[in-house]
Order: structure tokens, then sequence, then C-alpha cells
């Protein structure tokens, strides 16, 4: 299985392809998008997008971690963290392999 990462200049150039804005319009829209997305995130907003998944911000408290090296206790601090729930849809492309090219 050959690993590519799928970045916003690809969705810039789909955008293009098949919507038929210019590259400038195409690549301003991705970034107005994901930008849109981020500022909900950094609200504590959830982000659902239908048949994708549901990206949410977690707050996590403070705990005692063990360095698994040394076995060393260490505090970890209070923090948030980024989560993504696939939907059921998703799993299923993801599990088949439907919709990879």
């Amino acid at each position: 299985m050959v690993q590519r990462t799928l970045t916003r200049m690809d969705l810039s150039e789909a955008v293009f392809n098949e919507v038929g804005l210019s590259r400038n319009e195409s690549s301003d829209l991705v970034e107005s998008i994901l930008e849109h997305m981020a500022g909900a995130l950094e609200r504590g907003e959830q982000v659902k997008i239908s048949s994708f998944g549901t990206f949410s911000v977690r707050d996590k408290s403070a705990r005692v971690g063990r360095n698994p090296k040394t076995g060393i206790e260490a505090a970890i601090p209070p923090r948030r963290v980024l989560t993504f729930r696939p939907s059921n849809m998703m799993k299923d492309r993801v599990a088949s392999g439907n919709g990879s090219k």
C-alpha cells in the first residue's frame, strides 16, 4: 500500500477541476473553509461534516504519567486535545477500500 498525503494544494486543485473556479479562487475557498473549521474548534464548538465525521475539542485534566524508559513519574498538565470521530459511512468506506483512487 502506497501512502500519499492529501494537501491543501490537492484540495484546491480538486475544487478547480470540479467546480470551475480559478486556481486562486479555489485556494481561497479551501483556506476559508479550513479557517472556519479551525475557528469553531478554537471556540470549543464541534465541527460535524455529514457522511465524513465529527471534529471536537476535549479537555483533559492534569495527571501523573510515567516515563516508560526510566520509570520516573512526571506531572502532565491539563490540556485541550482535538479528537475526530468518523461517521459510520466513512468507517465503511475505509474498511472496504472504496473511494480511494
